[in-house]
């Protein structure tokens, strides 16, 4: 349940993440415009607290975080950025997704086997193949 709930948060999310990204006013600063969406997700993240309540104390807690919670959070900003930058520059929103999530599928694939020994099968090889060929045809002019 929770493997198909979580797969559909995500998509539900990204869906209105692009729409959001797309739609953000090109008059609005774009460092602002992060300030107040993180502020909007702090706001979210404590209404969740309820739902996933802590094994400790609030510094117990803390002390369970290590570097990837950091590098996750720089991660995102420049995520947010880029979208941003991109839909500023005339991507359309029915493409950029596409190319950016393809684009980081295949730099998480050597991450993958070389890290966490994940496996590749011939499938998934003929499917990489098809996602470049996909990245090809989308950026042929």
């Amino acid at each position: 349940m929770i493997y198909w709930f979580g797969i559909f948060l995500a998509v539900f999310s990204n869906v209105f993440y692009h729409i959001s990204q797309k739609t953000i006013s090109a008059n609005a600063n774009p460092v602002v415009s992060l300030v107040f969406t993180y502020l909007t997700a702090a706001a979210a993240s404590l209404f969740l607290i309820p739902f996933f309540p802590f094994k400790g104390t609030i510094t117990e807690e803390i002390s369970r975080l290590n570097l990837p919670s950091a590098v996750l959070g720089i991660s995102i900003v420049g995520l947010e950025l880029g979208f941003l930058l991109v839909y500023r520059a005339g991507w359309n929103i029915n493409i950029a997704g596409i190319v950016v999530s393809v684009m980081v599928g295949l730099c998480l694939i050597p991450v993958g086997y070389l890290v966490f020994n994940d496996t590749l099968t011939v499938k998934s090889a003929m499917g990489i193949a098809l996602c470049i060929a996909g990245l090809i045809l989308i950026n042929y002019k």
